[in-house]
């Protein structure tokens, strides 16, 4: 990391990669594919949504246990940030990316999943769209 002014600095981590062993899973790519756009649906939202990966025609299996996502704002305001989360867990506190200059913004994230699903949460109306590339599975 390399900045030009003084910056307060936060990282969260999510995991780790380890070497194969039993047990573990494998990524496995996918063409890109858009599993969601609201901005086709329509008015932007506000609150938790969830996305149904499986069942998006992005030919993700059900076995599989987290998707490599690429998430993208379009937000109308500044918006504080966007949350992904396995969707029948708890909500986290911890931000997938911020746009709180109000520009459209993307960030890459691995998102686990035990159904096939995500949600997502944005404080403030925001139109979403996810992109998934690949997904973890035994």
């Amino acid at each position: 990391m390399f900045v030009t002014e003084n910056a307060d600095l936060v990282i969260d981590v999510n995991g780790y990669f380890a070497p194969p062993a039993a047990g573990g899973l494998s990524f496995h790519i996918l063409s890109p594919c858009r599993v969601v756009d609201t901005r086709i649906m329509g008015a932007p939202f506000t609150g938790a949504r969830d996305i149904n990966i499986f069942t998006s025609g992005c030919a993700a299996p059900s076995t599989a246990q987290a998707y490599a996502v690429n998430a993208t704002v379009v937000p109308p305001q500044p918006l504080d940030y966007l949350t992904l989360w396995p969707q029948g867990a708890s909500q986290p506190l911890v931000s997938t990316l911020n746009a709180s200059d109000a520009a459209i913004t993307s960030n890459m994230a691995i998102v686990p999943t035990s159904n096939g699903q995500i949600s997502a949460f944005v404080p403030q109306a925001s139109q979403l769209v996810v992109d998934i590339s690949g997904y973890f599975a035994p």
